[in-house]
């Protein structure tokens, strides 16, 4: 009786669920430190929404390459693979719109 039991569940409970794409997976750690859906409220951290997706993804290679300095940004990019960069910029950069 159980099976049936979580096939109905899994039945209903597909429609509701959030289709998370992988650059909103990636851009969800920028917004741990740059705000929900890059809308910082401290002038500290610069916000991110509305940030066009090729700035994001110069800054992003620059941070990672080391050609720009930052507190925390060069170690948190050199994590990521062009395409990664590509995904979250372009995630990153349709927020706030």
């Amino acid at each position: 009786m159980i099976i049936p039991a979580v096939g109905i569940l899994l039945t209903f409970s597909v429609p509701f669920a959030h289709a998370v794409d992988r650059g909103e997976l990636l851009a969800n750690s920028c917004f741990s430190c740059h705000g929900y859906d890059g809308q910082v409220s401290d002038a500290k951290i610069p916000t991110l929404a509305n940030y066009p997706a090729s700035m994001i993804v110069s800054q992003m290679k620059a941070y990672r390459d080391g050609t720009r300095t930052g507190t925390v940004m060069n170690r948190h990019a050199k994590g990521y693979t062009d395409e990664e960069i590509e995904l979250l910029a372009q995630y990153i950069g349709k927020q706030g719109s």
